[in-house]
């Protein structure tokens, strides 16, 4: 794997953000006139980008390098803010108080398992 390091992207992985931006603009086509859903639609976009650009950092980067640890720090964050946004979505169309409950426990349980993961164990 160490020898893929510096290849290009893919064409599966360029095809991928290709797909993702256009579902990304008619989304906020299909928005216009509501300001915050066009917010959400850019805001979750945006970050699934740098999601990616340090994904693709702490894969190219060697193991114990400065470059693979400051990828590693961003993507937490990054991975919380696209959990927490989404789970403020659908705990909103919940149809019991309840069932938005269970959702942003989720959304926590996923977020602490995930610094768990990156930080603790990792």
């Amino acid at each position: 794997m160490a020898e893929n390091r510096n290849l290009a992207p893919t064409w599966a992985t360029t095809a991928g953000l290709g797909f993702l931006t256009l579902n990304s603009g008619l989304a906020i086509y299909r928005a216009k006139g509501d300001p915050a859903s066009i917010l959400f639609v850019l805001g979750s976009y945006l970050t699934l980008l740098l999601l990616f650009g340090y994904l693709r950092a702490f894969e190219r980067a060697p193991p114990g390098s400065p470059a693979r640890e400051r990828a590693r720090r961003a993507v937490w964050p990054l991975t919380t803010l696209l959990t927490l946004g989404f789970a403020w979505k659908v705990a909103a169309v919940m149809p019991s108080p309840a069932a938005a409950a269970v959702v942003w426990g989720l959304a926590v349980a996923t977020a602490a398992g995930g610094f768990f993961a990156l930080f603790v164990a990792g």
